[in-house]
């Protein structure tokens, strides 16, 4: 399948899906997204697959939306033909809630520039892991838009108002560093990709369920009153005390042995 933009293999129990139109810097058009979709599908169709990595074909991770994809064309219509709402809401949109609901654990490999939407998947995969020579630019304000896909939501949450404020009104340029150090992304690597793998590797031995409802409820807490995510907490341990990867987990704990998680 030479001609799809995301290429996907399986390695164990971790699949990666990279972005592959190198020559556009991985720029999504409408193909890539559902491109990806398909991988999503495939990654949690198979049962032994419990982590995710996505990441970037060439020199970018990812340069945002293309924007070839928009029509320009002087003439009538202009302004209907070039509004941007609509691929968000087909396409931009529905990626990050299919992230955001993956039934695993997500790492973004961020080998190079994430630009706009670009920086957004980044923050959309629970965990990021760049390379020294990668940067994050919130490029919207240089051609008149607002961060998307899901941009405007993560930002303040992962930096603080003061920091995603200027990041986004500016257009500034982000560097690795920085993004590690405001808190944007877990970490750098010279090779994000073998690290990405490294630590996707390690959470498809974890209890699967028990990760992606610790993502739900570190997501939602801002939401929520202290009285009411104790709540959320309770239900939430409650519904994992009746996975078998709890009773495997206590099980091994008290027999002082290593546990066998399945994900179930």
């Amino acid at each position: 399948m030479t001609d799809t933009t995301v290429l996907y293999q399986e390695q164990g129990a971790v699949a990666i899906a990279t972005l592959h139109r190198p020559q556009n810097l991985n720029s999504f058009n409408r193909q890539m997204h559902h491109d990806l979709w398909a991988a999503l599908d495939r990654a949690e169709a198979d049962p032994k697959i419990r982590a995710l990595v996505i990441t970037g074909a060439g020199r970018g991770f990812c340069a945002g939306a293309d924007l070839s994809d928009f029509d320009f064309t002087p003439g009538p219509d202009l302004v209907k033909r070039a509004d941007p709402g609509p691929i968000i809401d087909q396409a931009f949109n529905p990626t990050v809630r299919r992230l955001q609901a993956l039934r695993m654990p997500s790492i973004a490999a961020v080998n190079g520039v994430a630009a706009g939407a670009g920086a957004s998947l980044a923050m959309t995969c629970d965990i990021a892991i760049a390379a020294p020579t990668a940067s994050f630019i919130q490029a919207f304000s240089k051609i008149g838009l607002v961060p998307d896909a899901g941009g405007s939501w993560f930002l303040p949450q992962r930096l603080g108002l003061a920091r995603a404020m200027g990041l986004a009104l500016t257009g500034d340029k982000l560097s690795a560093t920085q993004a590690r150090d405001w808190g944007m992304i877990w970490d750098i690597a010279d090779d994000p990709l073998e690290a990405a793998m490294a630590l996707a590797e390690r959470l498809a031995t974890l209890p699967t369920k028990a990760l992606v409802a610790t993502r739900q409820l570190l997501r939602s807490a801002s939401t929520h009153s202290l009285d009411a995510h104790l709540d959320v907490e309770r239900d939430t341990q409650s519904a994992m005390g009746a996975t078998h990867d709890y009773i495997e987990g206590v099980s091994a704990f008290l027999q002082k042995r290593p546990a066998a998680f399945t994900g179930q």
